[in-house]
């Protein structure tokens, strides 16, 4: 199956967007891109950009799109993305989904296929409210879907399980809040170009792999 040139995966927080990229990327062979990569990268090489963003980005605050938008226009155009790639967690807004089909147009790549990954607000809180990590070895549970047998206790090897401070419902809601205000607008932006198809993100991660890979093999 030819790889398509440029891939996007959108998904409120919870959606499982990192897993999903990982198993596309991986069953693709492209690269699997982030912002946050692309950061850490650039600093540690000392580049122009990175010596922009470190203090920015020390100061914890956000990245002005100039410079997100260089790091991505220099790594897509790395030997690496030749064949395609994959973008999780980017564009997060409307004016970067924007100067990203600036860039892709001037690289004669064309307009992204953008997956999104739909998965119900009430299921996600379940899934994230949920969810405890095992202090020793970090393996994931969900004190509803997927408890340990014995109750704050890791199976493998007795450890705490512990409850993320970012994942308190008030939290929770505020960064689906964050979503619906700056990255929702996304989808009705890729919608109108017929450059989206939904996926339904609330099966097994599995389920939601194949179906991703599916709509693939359907849009080449």
């Amino acid at each position: 199956m030819p790889n398509p040139r440029a891939l996007i995966l959108l998904g409120p927080p919870g959606a499982g967007k990192g897993t999903q990229a990982k198993a596309i990327a991986g069953s693709l062979a492209v690269p699997h891109l982030s912002t946050g990569d692309m950061f850490r990268d650039h600093v540690a090489r000392g580049t122009d950009l990175g010596k922009q963003a470190q203090p920015i980005m020390s100061r914890g605050e956000l990245v002005p799109d100039e410079i997100v938008l260089g790091m991505v226009e220099e790594r897509i155009a790395r030997p690496d993305c030749a064949n395609g790639f994959l973008f999780d967690g980017f564009p997060r807004t409307l004016p970067q989904a924007q100067k990203l089909d600036e860039i892709l147009k001037r690289r004669g790549t064309g307009n992204p296929l953008v997956l999104h990954i739909a998965v119900d607000y009430e299921l996600l809180l379940r899934r994230l409210t949920g969810r405890r990590s095992c202090k020793l070895c970090g393996a994931i549970y969900n004190i509803y879907d997927q408890p340990p047998k014995v109750e704050g206790k890791c199976d493998q090897d007795a450890g705490e399980l512990l409850h993320r401070a970012d994942d308190r419902e008030d939290v929770i809601r505020e960064r689906l809040g964050n979503y619906d205000r700056q990255t929702k607008p996304l989808i009705e932006y890729y919608r109108g170009q017929s450059s989206l198809a939904d996926v339904d993100g609330a099966a097994a991660p599995a389920v939601v792999t194949a179906s991703l890979l599916k709509v693939l093999a359907q849009r080449q």
